[in-house]
């Protein structure tokens, strides 16, 4: 992997998540879709659940271009498992499937990455 894109941020409280994704979707027009990871850690697997309302609070709903990872063929998806527990989620709540795994095992994934960008 080339280019590990790291979601730490919860989705409506800053742009970052928002400015994330549309770099990861640019990013796809300049990489092969095994250059490309993504990772979901801390406050960042909120940006993962479903039936999110973000017009409630006056914020677009970007959530659901996630979706779009399956059309750019973006397979290494993976989502922290201590945050889901810490946090109380599950996995059948997500927009999108991905791998769950543990801290260490995402942070030695991230040591193999040549570039991280973290939103």
């Amino acid at each position: 992997m080339k280019i590990a894109f790291v979601f730490r941020s919860a989705p409506h409280g800053s742009s970052a998540s928002r400015e994330g994704l549309d770099a990861l979707l640019a990013a796809t027009a300049f990489c092969n879709e095994e250059d490309i990871a993504v990772f979901f850690i801390d406050d960042g697997v909120f940006n993962l659940l479903a039936q999110q309302q973000p017009e409630l609070i006056l914020q677009k709903d970007f959530i659901s271009g996630l979706k779009l990872l399956d059309l750019y063929a973006i397979e290494q998806r993976y989502v922290c498992y201590d945050s889901l527990t810490q946090l109380g989620l599950t996995e059948q709540q997500q927009v999108i499937s991905c791998e769950k795994i543990s801290r260490t095992l995402l942070v030695e994934k991230l040591r193999q990455a040549e570039k991280i960008l973290t939103f």
